[in-house]
């Protein structure tokens, strides 16, 4: 492809982009972590150059990675705390003396610097299902240069690209791999779709065999299984969903259990706000627990896979978590969220 053609671009969703795409940026995010590996250094590709990040909401991984991969690039990321700052605010939305026009804060930041990246889902938008994604594409509506979606309550893309590198350097590619995103219980119901809800788009658009695991009550965005279902016949893979755990996981290569919310938790009218409810759900399915035992019905050489930060001892045993050497299956939750940093080197580089 003509990889300049991402020059300029928003990062806001998967689905904004090609397969072929995709498959570049993957390339991109191998070539520039072999390369410091072997000590290059890369601080000519955006020297001199800044990213503002706006985070709404807390962050370890996202914010190191993209501070870290900023610097390496030659760059520079200013973090931006909402309350600090006036808080960005949709049209309509705005507080007196205390929050600021979206249009304003993207026009000015356009005149300062080279992106934005922008992490908001959940309380900040009071659990109304895409309305921190409709703050984002607000952003790009106003802002001359590329704005960089850091996770919302749609969408987690970055994330996605470091999970679907790190299926990559495990098992070669993606035709055949048979990849595994279920739910697992957490006793806090606050857990966004965006991290299953990219992992599956990203693994039906290369070309995995994908199941999809969960209890009824938590299930996905019906236009996000839609688009799964349209990327996997169009790749050559599969996709499938079941509501039994054990069922999910035997034979799979790659196994992400993890826990997002009920639909109940969200706002009308995609749910009815009913925090009570939705934590009765979750305690109906403590047994959603990733264990060795588990571990052991999937493929021989299977990866566990995690986002992080994990609820250890709920989602998962801490044995599974930290097995991540010896013979069989291995955890490779280090290297995927190293790979956080990789793929967005490789998004930065190309876009900014």
């Amino acid at each position: 492809m003509k990889t300049m053609s991402l020059r300029g671009r928003d990062f806001l969703a998967e689905t904004d982009f090609t397969r072929e795409e995709i498959e570049s940026v993957l390339a991109v995010a191998e070539r520039l972590k072999m390369e410091r590996a072997m000590g290059v250094y890369h601080d000519q590709i955006l020297r001199s150059k800044t990213l503002f990040m706006l985070f709404y909401n807390q962050s370890l991984r996202t914010r190191n990675s993209f501070e870290a991969g900023m610097t390496q690039l030659g760059g520079h990321a200013h973090f931006l705390d909402p309350s600090k700052i006036y808080t960005p605010a949709l049209e309509g939305k705005e507080v007196a003396y205390s929050t600021e026009r979206v249009s304003d804060v993207a026009r000015v930041l356009s005149r300062m610097g080279d992106a934005i990246a922008i992490r908001c889902y959940g309380d900040p938008v009071e659990w109304e299902y895409g309305g921190a994604h409709a703050l984002l594409r607000e952003f790009a509506k106003w802002s001359d240069i590329p704005v960089l979606n850091m996770e919302d309550d749609i969408y987690h893309p970055f994330q996605g690209l470091a999970d679907m590198l790190t299926v990559k350097e495990n098992f070669g590619g993606f035709k055949g791999v048979n990849f595994t995103m279920s739910w697992a219980y957490s006793p806090s119901i606050h857990k966004p779709r965006a991290v299953p809800q990219s992992a599956i788009l990203y693994a039906t658009m290369l070309g995995c065999n994908v199941t999809l695991a969960h209890p009824p009550e938590m299930a996905l965005d019906p236009k996000i299984i839609a688009q799964c279902e349209a990327y996997a016949g169009a790749a050559g893979g599969s996709f499938r969903i079941t509501h039994d755990f054990e069922d999910g996981v035997r034979g799979a290569h790659a196994v992400y259990p993890k826990a997002w919310c009920p639909v109940n938790i969200f706002q009308p009218p995609v749910g009815d706000y009913d925090v009570e409810t939705s934590q009765a759900i979750f305690d109906q399915y403590k047994s959603w627990k990733m264990t060795e035992a588990l571990m052991e019905t999937a493929d021989k050489q299977a990866i566990y896979m995690h986002c992080l930060p994990a609820d250890r001892a709920y989602e998962v045993s801490n044995y599974v978590m930290d097995k991540t050497e010896g013979p069989g299956w291995r955890s490779a939750i280090f290297d995927e969220a190293e790979n956080r940093l990789h793929v967005q080197k490789a998004v930065m580089s190309l876009v900014m």
